[in-house]
């Protein structure tokens, strides 16, 4: 029956409020005569009744003048309530003045008796009816755990309230006072009675809720939430409910970066706005996981002219479409031109650095992923070493004052093709930096990003909610991780700092066991490893073994004498450079190989250069491996037409 109320017409539901309402003032003008009288079976006189009358039908009249019937009653809020006490009190004030005009004897106790029944009818139905609806809707919900009882929790709470997915029962709350305590009406339970408050309660799931602005040791409290074998979620952080970029009840998954184990490196905001505020900044390879964090990045700096420099067409349109957004609800006023290109002709970057008066250049273009890079050797040289060493020309050509190159861990004593292909870029920079002072160059170099194209985070996820297995190359393998922010402030930050030809890294903590973040995970979402000792489990980690390329461990650093910088988590390397005359010989060399498509040549050449090149197997370009060798065509030598670099 209260479901089939719930289902009519709102029309319909107005007039049975408003029945509802009448019946209740009536009574209350009744009852408040008969506690006044002391007179169980008072009996008004006609003029009594009259007053009566007319004080409930004008008092209805009042509630419609304010609003109270366009209020949904399953969303109530403090203000229907104050709305309820205002037509209440000017109900108790027209019967004493129908009272008087008419001149019917009505105690002076009577409207104040009158006024507190007719709230307490009144308000009382709605919030009946209230609570009604919200015990009928929270039958299908999950149940779930508020993990922090503050005021991010409270409002999450009160938003899971009014939805439809997740019913909140208890808080747990990380402070042991709060204990017992109670939030909107629902209990609190500190963290050391956590197994206690899940087991009582029902959950079925963990949302976190902390307060931005506390102190809370996530990896210890995870580690805790680890064990119960639930899963875990979160909300979104507070940047970007205030951004406008979620809601609070945007539940999602665990964001993996409370796992680092380190607080995130915060940028000098006045020295990065500084070397950006009005000025002109291309990004190259802006449609990119790193590229697009620091469009987002720099257009809140206010630059003057932000071009976006892509070869991917979806990509470019995906990222331009974001920040004319970003432009546009924030009052940016920044210039955005997106522009498709590829870094390795020349011409073409020195046109768009010279037609808009590019003052820095962000250069994030790379090919970045091992196993790619490594199968498809000469693409990747021509990306990132030719690639990186035209758009630095360009740039010194064109006049830009800072150009700034995207590095890797990878490449420090690389193992791989890609990771020596950065450090050959790293070289062509301090190279060009020796050669002249016109623009200042220099690198960051920081380990995995993630949430980037081709982490293992993403990956992971979608493998556990496939039902596995997770795929891990090795149970040893580490890595350093950091998330694409903190990598593009850094960047930003390096681009404010340098003075010509340094080498930027970030002190990233520990290292993380890919093996352990992959066991994490698995629990977090409320499940069990598949093992020998538990063959019921749900996920199962299986070791694939490294791939091309790959080894174990991760380096920021080639020497270990690292120098300090203003920025209390930056370093500086001390790394190896060649003279550009030396340099160049090696960069001919690759040409030549290059345009021979001679794979081996490649990788020999990368091996002599002072790379630290030591690859871990064999030549694994897909092409070289599996199709006969190209070398000039008849007639052509190794630098004709056919095979000339592009520029």
């Amino acid at each position: 029956m209260f479901k089939q109320f719930l289902g009519l017409p709102r029309l319909q539901k107005r007039l049975v409020s408003v029945a509802v309402d009448a019946l209740a003032l009536s009574f209350a003008l009744w009852g408040s005569f008969a506690l006044r009288l002391e007179e169980s079976l008072w009996l008004p006189n006609k003029g009594q009744l009259l007053v009566s009358a007319l004080t409930v039908v004008f008092t209805l009249g009042v509630f419609v003048r304010l609003g109270l019937y366009r209020a949904v009653v399953r969303y109530m809020s403090d203000r229907a309530f104050l709305t309820i006490i205002t037509g209440v009190g000017i109900s108790a004030l027209l019967l004493i003045i129908l009272g008087y005009s008419l001149q019917v004897q009505v105690p002076r106790s009577v409207p104040i008796i009158y006024a507190a029944l007719a709230f307490i009818f009144v308000g009382g139905s709605r919030m009946s009816v209230r609570m009604l609806v919200h015990h009928s809707t929270n039958r299908g919900k999950d149940w779930v755990a508020i993990v922090g009882a503050g005021e991010t929790g409270a409002q999450l709470a009160k938003a899971l309230q009014e939805g439809t997915e997740y019913h909140p029962v208890v808080f747990i709350g990380l402070l042991p006072a709060n204990h017992k305590a109670l939030i909107a009406g629902i209990p609190v339970f500190s963290l050391d009675h956590l197994e206690d408050a899940v087991r009582i309660h029902g959950v079925k799931r963990l949302l976190l809720a902390l307060d931005a602005e506390k102190k809370v040791d996530r990896r210890k409290l995870l580690k805790r939430l680890e064990s119960l074998k639930l899963p875990v979620q979160t909300v979104p952080s507070m940047s970007e409910l205030v951004a406008g970029h979620a809601r609070i009840n945007d539940i999602r998954d665990l964001e993996l970066e409370d796992l680092l184990g380190r607080d995130p490196v915060r940028p000098d905001n006045a020295q990065v706005a500084a070397s950006l505020y009005n000025k002109v900044v291309m990004v190259t390879g802006a449609g990119g996981s790193i590229g697009s964090e620091l469009c987002r990045q720099i257009i809140h700096h206010r630059p003057r002219v932000l071009v976006l420099f892509e070869q991917s067409e979806f990509s470019l349109y995906a990222i331009e479409r974001e920040l004319q957004a970003i432009n546009r609800i924030d009052g940016l006023d920044v210039e955005i031109h997106p522009l498709l290109g590829s870094v390795v002709h020349r011409r073409r970057c020195e046109t768009v650095m010279r037609s808009f008066g590019i003052q820095t250049v962000y250069h994030a273009a790379a090919y970045k992923h091992v196993p790619l890079v490594e199968h498809n050797v000469i693409e990747g040289v021509q990306n990132n070493v030719f690639g990186t060493l035209h758009a630095a020309e360009a740039a010194i050509t064109a006049g830009v004052e800072r150009f700034v190159l995207i590095s890797t861990d990878k490449a420090v004593r690389p193992t791989n093709v890609m990771g020596a292909s950065k450090r050959m870029a790293e070289l062509v920079l301090q190279g060009l930096a020796q050669r002249q002072s016109k623009t200042i160059f220099s690198m960051v170099r920081f380990g995995n990003v993630l949430g980037s194209s081709g982490s293992v985070v993403p990956l992971f996820r979608d493998q556990i909610r496939d039902g596995g297995p997770i795929t891990v190359t090795h149970q040893d393998i580490i890595r350093y991780f950091m998330t694409i922010p903190e990598a593009s402030q850094l960047v930003l930050q390096a681009g404010s700092m340098g003075q010509g030809g340094e080498v930027f890294v970030l002190d990233m903590g520990e290292p993380v066991k890919i093996a352990d973040l992959a066991r994490k995970m698995i629990h977090l979402m409320g499940l069990v490893e598949k093992t020998p000792d538990q063959p019921e489990g749900d996920i199962e980690v299986v070791f694939t073994g490294l791939r091309p390329g790959e080894k174990l461990y991760e380096e920021l650093l080639i020497g270990d004498d690292p120098q300090g910088t203003s920025h209390p988590r930056i370093m500086m390397a001390r790394e190896v450079s060649m003279p550009w005359e030396e340099l160049e010989v090696v960069l001919n060399k690759l040409s030549r190989a290059s345009q021979d498509f001679d794979c081996r040549l490649i990788v020999d050449t990368l091996k002599k250069a002072p790379t630290g090149f030591a690859p871990n197997g064999d030549v694994a370009d897909l092409v070289w491996c599996n199709g006969k060798q190209v070398g000039p065509l008849d007639g052509e030598s190794s630098t004709g037409k056919v095979h000339r670099l592009p520029v």
